[in-house]
């Protein structure tokens, strides 16, 4: 993980503060998850398989806003048809054994929210904004790309890491740790 300075931790902290007066879930290790994706160039994502084991953490671009993150991918990608499903994600910032969490993933069809994707991507990664890669109108518009909002639900211990093939952890926190392993 990046080193984290004091202004990020501070602005990370304000933005928890405000999220709970918000009404917001805010979780223990939220000013720390903040602050690490303030500073990250990627997250991973790992879906749930049908028969309850993880897949692969997938390196993934990201926009973080509010306290959720947002993700563009291909329409027919399997983490796109596991979240239709209904899986969970686990995600990963900034490395594969970054601060995780167990979030809840939704589709946003909203356009004004696509249009965010479209100018923010090119101000974060320099291939988007070369025009090489990056969300397009027309990909959004074809039905080609979707955006997944991802709100997290519970923080994963620290050094939790991908175990592809292996149970998944739940969302719920009853022992505040990961299923079977």
């Amino acid at each position: 993980m990046s080193q984290l300075h004091w202004p990020s931790l501070a602005f990370a902290a304000l933005l928890s503060m405000l999220a709970i007066t918000a009404g917001a879930p805010v979780m223990a290790d939220s000013v720390v998850r903040e602050a690490a994706l303030s500073n990250a160039s990627y997250i991973y994502i790992a879906t749930v398989r049908k028969d309850g084991n993880q897949s692969r953490g997938a390196r993934v671009w990201f926009i973080a806003t509010g306290g959720q993150i947002l993700i563009d991918t291909s329409n027919d990608s399997w983490k796109t048809k596991r979240i239709r499903r209904g899986s969970p994600v686990i995600v990963w910032v900034g490395t594969p054994v970054g601060p995780a969490f167990v979030g809840k993933a939704e589709f946003v069809n909203d356009r004004a929210v696509q249009d965010f994707m479209i100018e923010q991507i090119p101000k974060k990664y320099w291939l988007a904004w070369l025009g090489l890669f990056g969300p397009k109108r027309a990909r959004f518009d074809s039905g080609q790309v979707v955006t997944i909002r991802i709100t997290p639900e519970r923080d994963l211990p620290d050094g939790f890491q991908s175990a592809p093939g292996t149970p998944a952890p739940s969302a719920s926190a009853e022992s505040g740790r990961p299923s079977a392993r």
